[in-house]
């Protein structure tokens, strides 16, 4: 298992047995479950509330706002943390804070946008 190829086939072998391990607990678990369907039980259930009406409702725009919000600052802690450990290498200080900077600019665009959409408002 030497050379270029000996390492994908290492790969190649544990994705092997992590799917015969995932199929293998499947199955036993399908073998081993009860299987009892009652209408009661194949009922939609959501949140200890009956369902009622159709599966159709419109939802409102702000939430897609809220959710480009955690968008923004999910991202930014992603990238922030990896940066603040290359920053101190040798070789990539000066460049590394020109492109955080320039990502910090995007992430002060997306605040800003959220900011005149009059989202982070504490009220």
């Amino acid at each position: 298992m030497d050379g270029y190829f000996g390492s994908y086939t290492v790969v190649l072998a544990l994705f092997a047995i992590g799917a015969v391990i995932v199929t293998g607990a499947l199955t036993l678990n399908r073998l081993l479950r009860p299987a009892r369907p009652t209408p009661e039980k194949l009922l939609t259930y959501e949140c200890g509330v009956d369902p009622v009406g159709e599966g159709w409702a419109q939802s409102q725009v702000r939430y897609y706002v809220f959710t480009y919000l955690y968008v923004v600052f999910a991202v930014d802690a992603v990238f922030l943390f990896p940066w603040a450990t290359v920053f101190a290498a040798p070789g990539f200080g000066m460049t590394t804070l020109v492109e955080m900077f320039v990502f910090l600019g995007f992430i002060a665009l997306g605040i800003l946008y959220a900011w005149r959409k009059r989202v982070l408002v504490w009220a």
